[in-house]
């Protein structure tokens, strides 16, 4: 008799919905978390190749804190595509200028870089106050 390894599918999974705070949390332990519920590495029935994650709505991304001297030395580049457009900002200036992308790019770097990835990433949604336009969703809370 043969056994066979089931392999689950993305109709398999039940889209989940969490809400996380960010108040307060340090940025690269919250993305991890985050990362690993969009791939859905918590679920007994992961797959690599599929789709399996949860929607997360990260809230309250302008206090979200880096430890040691990030604030000051960590640097963001971004090009523009011609000679000379290579632009950097520190973490302390993004923070003030766009919250949300300290986030989306910590955890971009974290998911796989494919066609699986840009899918994933679309699940992540990323608001710098307490407020989101999602609540028809009923997002539960997810503790980091």
């Amino acid at each position: 008799m043969k056994k066979y390894t089931y392999s689950a599918k993305s109709s398999d999974n039940p889209n989940k919905w969490f809400v996380v705070d960010a108040q307060d949390k340090v940025l690269g332990r919250l993305s991890t978390t985050i990362a690993s519920r969009l791939r859905g590495k918590c679920s007994p029935m992961f797959t690599p190749h599929s789709d399996m994650g949860d929607w997360i709505v990260v809230v309250n991304a302008d206090k979200i804190q880096l430890t040691g001297n990030k604030l000051e030395q960590k640097k963001y580049y971004r090009h523009s595509g011609y000679v000379g457009g290579l632009t950097e900002i520190n973490a302390k200036k993004q923070l003030e200028k766009k919250p949300e992308e300290l986030i989306r790019h910590a955890v971009k770097g974290m998911l796989p870089k494919n066609r699986l990835g840009r899918k994933l990433f679309k699940k992540l949604k990323v608001y710098a106050g307490a407020e989101h336009p999602h609540t028809a969703q009923c997002p539960e809370p997810l503790v980091v």
